[in-house]
């Protein structure tokens, strides 16, 4: 995948807080992780040890949340979202998306994890159909079910999160 198709829009908020994540994972909690093993192994038998399997398999889903945090953080694209009104990265949207009412958010899931808020991408084809839109537009787009969606801007204000 091109690096540029890679990107993740966030707000510096976003960004700080998966930032702190990774620093705690890489820190604090993959050396109490190591302390949980050493201990286990020292118990003996680690073919019925299930201390040890338990801390190895918390190793392992550590190992893999700071992978994706590094992924994620290598191609952040860290900036606010447009306060003039125009829909883009940033921006949250609420609309009648064929006959539905939604509220979701243009950027990535990310930078809205543990907000009570659907997300899609910019470059998804509801995202790529907003961009430039303001309140009161209305566009139509094609889903990747070849389907034509009508979608009507009720009002879009820049994400806060």
């Amino acid at each position: 995948m091109a690096e540029e198709a890679k990107k993740n829009w966030m707000t510096q908020a976003s960004f700080d807080r998966l930032q702190a994540e990774l620093d705690e994972r890489t820190g604090p909690i993959r050396s109490e992780i190591t302390k949980k093993i050493d201990a286990a192994r020292r118990e003996g038998d680690l073919k019925e040890n299930g201390g040890y399997h338990a801390a190895r398999d918390e190793q392992s889903q550590n190992e893999t949340r700071i992978l994706e945090l590094q992924e994620i953080l290598k191609y952040a694209e860290v900036g606010e979202a447009a306060t003039d009104g125009t829909i883009g990265p940033g921006s949250v949207v609420e609309a009648k998306v064929g006959p539905k009412k939604m509220t979701f958010l243009l950027g990535s899931r990310d930078a809205a994890k543990g907000m009570d808020i659907q997300v899609f991408s910019p470059d998804a084809p509801l995202g790529v159909a907003l961009a430039g839109h303001r309140t009161g537009d209305t566009v139509e787009y094609v889903a990747p079910t070849g389907k034509k969606i009508k979608v009507e801007v009720l009002d879009t204000h820049p994400y806060q999160g």
